[in-house]
């Protein structure tokens, strides 16, 4: 039996994944060991897990390094990679919206010359250009985008929001969501095909406890 092998995100994520999967039986104690290791192994259920950065994991699996991986919505959408999304987990829940001063809110219905700072150019584009056929220039930022705005960079933002406190704390509102966030699991292709009946197995519990 060959191993399957699972790419996490690092972080929180990664922690609620597991216990998930431990709930199945699913689990490597080795993960948990104070240790330098990137890989880690269950060799009597013939699993590997490793942690890679949240935007790597769909590269990780489309290639198939991965078999099985966990990421946000966000990131599936932003990456555009080819793969399976078989589950919702269920956490992780924000949306992705634009936000901005809400002094922007009738302008963006009706003006094309707006400048979006963002983290998340493809959505954006894809928001504003094939959705709302509205020609803006998007500016792709990798820090705090809700600066943007207040400096003059930007009219308005792309970015996820969980709780709205930090646009609250910069004076800034959402002005229109684009679609909800949450953590899906993502299956390579080729893997969904040789290893269907572990993988449905492994989908089929996570279902339950999502």
């Amino acid at each position: 039996m060959r191993y399957l092998t699972f790419a996490l995100p690092k972080g929180r994520l990664a922690k609620k994944v597991l216990h998930m999967l431990e709930k199945q039986g699913i689990t490597c104690s080795e993960i948990y060991t104070d240790t330098r290791k990137l890989i880690f192994v269950n060799e009597e259920l013939k699993l590997k897990f490793f942690m890679a950065k949240t935007s790597d994991v769909p590269t990780y699996v489309e290639y198939g390094a991965a078999d099985i991986g966990v990421v946000g919505k966000d990131t599936i959408l932003e990456e555009k990679r080819n793969l399976y999304e078989v589950v919702d987990l269920g956490f992780g829940k924000c949306d992705m919206v634009v936000a901005g001063p809400k002094e922007m809110k009738e302008q963006l219905k009706y003006n094309n010359s707006i400048r979006v700072a963002t983290k998340y150019p493809n959505i954006a584009k894809d928001y504003f250009y094939n959705k709302k056929n509205q020609k803006v220039e998007i500016i792709k930022l990798n820090g705090s985008v809700e600066l943007a705005p207040l400096v003059g960079l930007a009219e308005v933002i792309v970015d996820i929001v969980e709780t709205g406190t930090t646009l609250k704390e910069n004076g800034l509102v959402v002005l229109e969501k684009i679609v909800p966030v949450s953590a899906r699991m993502v299956v390579n292709r080729v893997s969904m095909k040789m290893e269907s009946e572990r993988i449905n197995k492994i989908i089929k519990g996570l279902r339950e406890l999502s």
